[in-house]
């Protein structure tokens, strides 16, 4: 949520429509089985992923093309003006990203962005995705391999993110922490920590 908005209901939708169950069966499957997690945190590959959304949703048939639109349709807007932003503060300050996502995802957000004329991964110094660490926020294993990975100072760095665990998890090391949350400008919210 802070690149791209996000609804994480209406990719149990797509399934459910795709494997012609309901809402509530499918938010249930999604609730119930650990693999959706593990994909995130990079246990289980993506061929296996999809293998496993196959057999749980009774979709042998499904082609790759369904799997990977349904798995998406929780990316809503990503406003150019974010991207625009993020790219700005990339001319004087080190950027990087770190979210809990997939390679299906990464996939996805980098052709939305290259269709609005964006190169997404080089927006960012470093790109530190769940799925390739093995960890997922707020597991703070995961802030302190970003920390040695990229040689940043726990304490001129800032974090952003929507999640309030993952926010106390990474603030709980020394890293200066802002919430961000759907109302306001981001810039409006950084300008303290910008020097």
């Amino acid at each position: 949520n802070v690149i791209i908005d996000i609804d994480i209901p209406l990719t149990h939708r797509a399934f459910g429509t795709l494997a012609g169950v309901d809402d509530a069966s499918a938010n249930e499957l999604f609730k119930t089985k650990a693999f959706f997690r593990h994909f995130e945190n990079g246990e289980v590959p993506e061929t296996e992923f999809k293998a496993l959304l196959k057999r749980e949703f009774s979709g042998e048939t499904w082609a790759e093309a369904d799997i990977d639109s349904a798995w998406c349709a929780l990316l809503l807007d990503m406003p150019k003006e974010r991207l625009d932003l993020i790219a700005e503060l990339g001319n004087t300050y080190r950027v990087f990203l770190l979210s809990n996502t997939n390679p299906i995802h990464v996939r996805e957000i980098t052709r939305r962005a290259a269709a609005i004329g964006v190169d997404f991964p080089a927006l960012f110094e470093k790109l530190y995705i769940s799925s390739e660490l093995g960890l997922m926020k707020p597991d703070p294993a995961i802030y302190e391999h970003v920390l040695a990975d990229s040689g940043l100072v726990t304490e001129e760095t800032l974090f952003i993110d929507d999640n309030l665990d993952n926010l106390l998890a990474a603030n709980a090391l020394g890293i200066h922490t802002l919430h961000l949350d759907p109302i306001g400008s981001l810039l409006e919210k950084m300008k303290p920590y910008l020097v």
